[in-house]
């Protein structure tokens, strides 16, 4: 049996420490979606009949794409440590799979990226309304969030008492300008597009790049076992 060369042998741990890290930021993803959902603030907002879509949607995706992350980094670090090509077949599979929901993720948003803007709006409205009126704890802390996110402060960024404390602080001219919640969201979806184009095309190339390692690795270690 032949041994793994000092370039595939650099490969190899190369891709053990990408997929550790990678598992790492899909275990924080996991926990930030189990968080929203059992948290007691937020546990609300899921169990009433008059939930929000958007924000019940983006909930599950996270606690799946958390699951799915360290499944996939799993895979990845256990393939590539034991030298097992079943392992970093998977692993190639779902890094594939991930890629290509991914373009296709991009490229219907990029198509109905108007459609978006006006149900976050309107999420957003909806809940800040529904906060007005009812104060629940659930509602202040999905506002709290889309606040500090965005530095912003209300739907027309008029600061009302009853939701300055969930606010980001400001201080002198900085009062008389907050900028509203309702532009805020749709300076995201138009202005800094290109922002999350750029990270989305910057996540694919490290995808491209754990698929061509892994098939490196994999083919790599078949030669060597093979090799009398």
């Amino acid at each position: 049996m032949g041994a793994l060369s000092t370039g595939e042998v650099c490969v190899k741990y190369a891709l053990f420490i990408f997929n550790f890290i990678f598992w790492l930021a899909g275990t924080g993803v996991l926990a930030m979606g189990l968080w929203l959902r059992f948290d007691p603030r937020t546990r609300d907002l899921f169990e009433k009949e008059e939930a929000f879509t958007v924000f019940l949607t983006g909930m599950y995706l996270l606690i799946a794409a958390g699951a799915l992350m360290m499944v996939v980094g799993f895979l990845g670090c256990c393939g590539a440590i034991k030298e097992s090509p079943f392992m970093l077949g998977l692993f190639f599979l779902f890094l594939l799979l991930i890629f290509a929901a991914e373009a296709a993720a991009g490229i219907w948003a990029f198509n109905n990226r108007e459609k978006l803007t006006a149900d976050v709006k309107e999420f957003y409205r909806e809940t800040y309304k529904k906060y007005q009126n009812s104060k629940q704890d659930a509602l202040r802390e999905t506002l709290r969030l889309v606040h500090y996110a965005l530095e912003c402060c209300g739907p027309t960024g008029t600061v009302l008492d009853s939701v300055k404390d969930i606010c980001p602080k400001q201080e002198g001219l900085e009062l008389l300008i907050t900028k509203g919640c309702v532009s805020a969201i749709e300076d995201v979806f138009s202005n800094k597009l290109h922002i999350i184009g750029g990270v989305g095309i910057g996540i694919g190339v490290i995808m491209i790049f754990g698929m061509i390692f892994s098939m490196m690795l994999c083919c790599a270690i078949k030669r060597s076992r093979d090799f009398v």
